[in-house]
């Protein structure tokens, strides 16, 4: 089975993030970048499901140039090809635009059995791509899931919520998004970095992809930061002394508070 799975390069969480002061958008440049964590899980899931059914797996990234670090990782993890939209019109886009150009580079991949992504990225956290995505190329979602198997022309698999498990099911070919509870990602060999830098990854601009400037980026989105500001330093707290009376002063201090 061929499989697409969309991966994202991110600031470290550990990393200090921010946005920028011209546009408010997420400066990229002001962090280390790694390939998101969620989304190694999901390359780990379509190597499993590859190994078991056969067929390829192509890996799916928009962003900058320097996205590769993230492509490469996934390669070198063992997916086969990789395809990176990267254009400077991009900047800014939203997820509804983010959505629109992913369906179009999907739709460059022939014959693909199953897209598989994270369930969000660590930077957005939207949350909304892969149901967007199944919505513009009209196939069938399979989303929040911790487990995944494909019988036949079948994709089954379990959602853990907080009221049970679901077992749901859809016809190939579908969109499924994965939790952290997916899998554990393996880590890439010697031999698979030293490969996955002799595979092949195909860029693709906007105008490969039949778009023109004025649907993407910050004019294209559909929402925009107008405004914001630093978080504030934190402050040192307000220090109980207990002569006995400390349950009384705590309880003084919530209700100025307004807790209690």
């Amino acid at each position: 089975m061929n499989i697409v799975v969309l991966v994202k390069q991110v600031p470290d969480t550990w990393s200090e993030r921010k946005l920028s002061d011209a546009d408010h958008t997420l400066d990229r440049d002001s962090a280390d970048a790694v390939l998101d964590e969620i989304n190694e899980r999901a390359v780990e899931e379509a190597l499993l499901l590859q190994e078991a059914h056969g067929g390829e797996v192509t890996v799916l990234a928009m962003g900058p140039d320097r996205a590769t670090d993230a492509i490469r990782k996934a390669l070198s993890m063992g997916a086969d090809k990789a395809i990176h939209v990267s254009d400077a019109a991009l900047h800014g886009s939203d997820v509804l635009t983010t959505a629109k150009v992913l369906a179009k580079a999907i739709g460059t991949v022939d014959g693909f059995d199953l897209v598989i992504a994270g369930n969000e990225a660590t930077d957005g956290r939207a949350g909304a791509i892969p149901a967007i995505l199944a919505e513009l190329l009209g196939l069938p979602q399979v989303t929040q899931v911790r487990k995944v198997t494909v019988e036949g022309t079948t994709v089954k698999a379990e959602r853990e919520t907080d009221e049970g498990v679901a077992h749901l099911e859809a016809t190939l070919p579908a969109v499924v998004s994965v939790t952290e509870k997916i899998n554990e990602p393996r880590y890439p060999s010697f031999k698979g970095i030293m490969a996955a830098k002799k595979k092949p990854v195909t860029t693709l601009t906007i105008g490969d992809l039949g778009l023109d400037a004025g649907e993407v980026g910050l004019g294209g989105a559909w929402s925009q930061v107008l405004e914001a500001a630093p978080k504030p330093p934190r402050s040192a707290g307000q220090r109980v002394e207990d002569e006995g009376d400390g349950g009384a002063k705590i309880a003084e201090y919530l209700v100025g508070q307004k807790l209690i």
